[in-house]
Parts: structure tokens; C-alpha cells; sequence
């Protein structure tokens, strides 16, 4: 492609667009297939199917995006949603066994700061199987491997209790940040754990007969911590120079 002054200029993907890929590729190797859902969500897969009572905190307006003149009609806030929307797949074809991942947009109604967007990615997923083939050790292993490929074979991964409505046990995955020139330390990254047996129950499966884990971290964050991009709004800003800087820095 030439500009007006006749010079080369090469066009690039935006990092998102790569990270995407690569984080695809990493689970693909690992046998999670992809899958898709609506970003208008129902409450019923957004929360009460995901056991999100009705007072809970996070169904309150300064979290969520309700849909004008679509009563219980929300933008999902998170890509959980899909998780429940596959293992209702999974109940109506009677399979015991499933591993899906899902990378796309979720949206809360929160203030922007360099950390925190009204509108972000998530990659959420999870692995079902009969009892005891899916542990909480399974969920570990994945994480410890998928830092391992996306940020290099020195990533240390650590492991906090937790709580979740849909996951129980709950943990918090924290990985070993060190930013150039400074004191290495734990950062938070994301929350998954085994999925509750209400939310097995709810998408019509027995939570006697299978079990696994359910993961959610955020996109932009990953990217932050592995190429060092100080906030969160330089995504979603369409300055074309950032992403050339991007390609610049990761070269």
C-alpha cells in the first residue's frame, strides 16, 4: 500500500487481533474447540443460570448494561455466558466430555481509568468430563502451559482461594510480573474454578455424573503484562500509531 507521498507504508494487525490467535492456537493444542454467543444476553444466561442470585451486587445498574424496552435483556458482562450456552449443547446431545474456549467483547458500566474499560475481551472457557477425569490439578496444569507458550517457559503461576457464584471451589490465578527496572511481584490476573454444581444442573446436566472447570480471564490485561502497554484505553482508541508502536516494540 503507498500514502499519497509514494512511500511503503505496511499495514498490521492490532495486537488484539494477534493475541487472539495465538492464545486460539495455544488452546487448540491443548483440545479446547471455539465457540461463539450473542453479546445482547439474557439474564438467565448472564446470571441466574450461572447461580447469580437475584440481589447479588453484580445485577445492580452501576455493573450492568440493561437493554431499554428488552426487560431482562442485558450486554452480557462477561463471556461466561457462552459457557452456559455450550454445556446446554452438550446436555441436549448427550455428551460427557466437552472443552470450548470463546474470545470475544463483554461490557460493564463502570468508570475508564488506564486499567479498566466500559467495553473489554474476555477468553473464558472450560473442560467437562466424567467425574474425576477434570480436576482442579487439570485446571492448574492448563494455566501453568498456557503462560509457559504465551509468555515464556520461566512463567511462575500461583494459585488463591476464592469465591465465585458459578465455581466452587473458587481460586484466583496471580502470575509473576517483573516490569522492566522494577521489583518482580505476584499480579492478579483472573478468577476460574470448578463450576458449581447448580450451574452443571441448570444447563441440564448431572452434577453426580460430570464435573470440570471454568476459567475468564481478560484479554487486554494478557497483552499488558506481556509487552509492557501501560493502559487499557490505548486498545480501543483507533490511533493507528499505537499499533504501529506495538509492532515496533514487540519486533
Amino acid at each position: 500500500m503507498n500514502n499519497e507521498g509514494g512511500a511503503d507504508v505496511k499495514g498490521h494487525l492490532h495486537p488484539m487481533s494477534v493475541a487472539t490467535r495465538d492464545i486460539a492456537t495455544i488452546f487448540g493444542k491443548m483440545g479446547f474447540g471455539i465457540a461463539y454467543g450473542p453479546e445482547m444476553e439474557s439474564e438467565w444466561y448472564n446470571f441466574t443460570a450461572l447461580n447469580v442470585p437475584p440481589d447479588h451486587p453484580a445485577r445492580d445498574m452501576q455493573d450492568t448494561f440493561w437493554v431499554k424496552d428488552f426487560p431482562g435483556t442485558v450486554l452480557r458482562t462477561h463471556t461466561t455466558a457462552v459457557t452456559i450456552r455450550e454445556l446446554e449443547k452438550m446436555a441436549k446431545a448427550g455428551e460427557t466430555e466437552k472443552r470450548m474456549l470463546c474470545i470475544g467483547k463483554a461490557f460493564r458500566n463502570e468508570a475508564t481509568d488506564a486499567t479498566h474499560e466500559a467495553q473489554f475481551h474476555q477468553y473464558d472457557g472450560f473442560a467437562v468430563g466424567p467425574i474425576g477425569s477434570v480436576t482442579l490439578a487439570h485446571l492448574k496444569g492448563t494455566w501453568v502451559r498456557f503462560y509457559q507458550e504465551f509468555l515464556g517457559i520461566d512463567a511462575k503461576v500461583r494459585f488463591r482461594p476464592s469465591f465465585f457464584p458459578f465455581t466452587e471451589p473458587s481460586v484466583e490465578v496471580d502470575l509473576w510480573f517483573e516490569a522492566p527496572g522494577k521489583e518482580g511481584r505476584w499480579l492478579e490476573m483472573f478468577g476460574a474454578g470448578m463450576l458449581h454444581p447448580n450451574v452443571i444442573r441448570n444447563a441440564g446436566l448431572d452434577p453426580e455424573k460430570v464435573a470440570g472447570f471454568a476459567f475468564g480471564p481478560g484479554l487486554e490485561r494478557a497483552i499488558m503484562v506481556k509487552y509492557g502497554v501501560p493502559d487499557v484505553r490505548l486498545f480501543h482508541n483507533g490511533d493507528a500509531r499505537f499499533v504501529d508502536a506495538f509492532y515496533k516494540k514487540s519486533a
